[in-house]
C-alpha cells in the first residue's frame, strides 16, 4: 500500500504520531495538517491528488442532479459532495475515506463526520486514484454495507455501476440514462452531464 507524502509531521521512514504505515487511526488522521488531504484505508495513509477540471464538472453536475432529486421528492436522504469525512465502519477505527459524491440515508449516521456507510457512493476516477478507487475502495465499500458504487471514467467515457444489493456490475457510456438504485423511478441522464464536459475533450 501507498502512503502519503504530503504530510508534513510524516517522518522520512514513513513513521508518524509513534506509529507505523498500517498502525494509523483515525485519532492520527485528525492531527495531520488540514490543508493535506488524505484518506485512512487500513491504517495507511493515502495522498488525493487535486482534481482537474472535467473532475469537479462531473462531481458538480451529479451532486446538482441527486440535490435536486431530494429536494423535489422529499424523504430523509441527504446528499454530500467532497469533502466530507466517512467512517465506513463504526468499529473501524483505522479507516476513513473521502467520497467525491455520496448520499446517506440514515441521519443518525450523521455526527461531525459521517459513521457508518453511506447508500450511494460515486467516485469520478482520476489517473493517480483509478486502480484504488476500482479495487481497495471498492472492497471497503461494499464490506461496510454500502448499497451501491458509482465508478465514473472521464478517460474511458464510461460509468461502471456496482449493485452491492443485488450483485451485479453494470456499465454504462456517458450518453446513457442510469438508473439511480437506491430510488425507485430515479435516472440520472448522463448525456446531460456530456453535454457541459465534451468541449474538454
Amino acid at each position: 500500500y501507498g502512503m502519503s507524502s504530503a504530510a508534513e509531521d510524516i517522518a522520512p521512514d514513513g513513521t508518524f504520531n509513534g506509529k507505523h504505515p498500517g498502525e494509523f487511526t483515525i485519532d492520527d488522521y485528525m492531527l495531520l495538517p488540514d490543508e493535506h488531504r488524505v484518506e485512512l484505508i487500513d491504517g495507511y495513509f493515502y495522498d488525493m491528488a487535486s482534481p482537474v477540471n472535467v473532475h469537479q464538472l462531473i462531481t458538480g453536475s451529479i451532486y446538482a442532479f441527486l440535490h435536486n432529486r431530494v429536494k423535489t421528492h422529499g424523504g430523509s436522504c441527504i446528499p454530500f459532495v467532497s469533502p466530507v469525512d466517512v467512517q465506513l465502519d463504526p468499529d473501524d477505527k483505522k479507516t476513513i475515506v473521502q467520497p467525491d459524491v455520496l448520499v446517506v440515508c440514515d441521519r443518525n449516521k450523521l455526527t461531525n463526520h459521517i459513521v457508518g456507510a453511506p447508500d450511494l457512493v460515486i467516485e469520478v476516477l482520476s489517473p493517480s486514484s483509478w486502480r484504488r478507487d476500482l479495487n481497495l475502495k471498492a472492497n471497503k465499500y461494499e464490506q461496510a454495507g454500502v448499497r451501491e458504487f458509482w465508478a465514473v471514467s472521464p478517460k474511458n467515457q464510461a460509468v461502471t455501476v456496482m449493485n452491492f444489493e443485488k450483485n451485479t456490475i453494470t456499465i454504462y457510456s456517458f450518453q446513457s440514462k442510469i438508473p439511480v438504485g437506491i430510488w425507485e423511478d430515479c435516472e440520472l441522464d448522463f448525456n446531460d452531464i456530456w453535454e457541459d464536459i465534451s468541449f474538454l475533450y
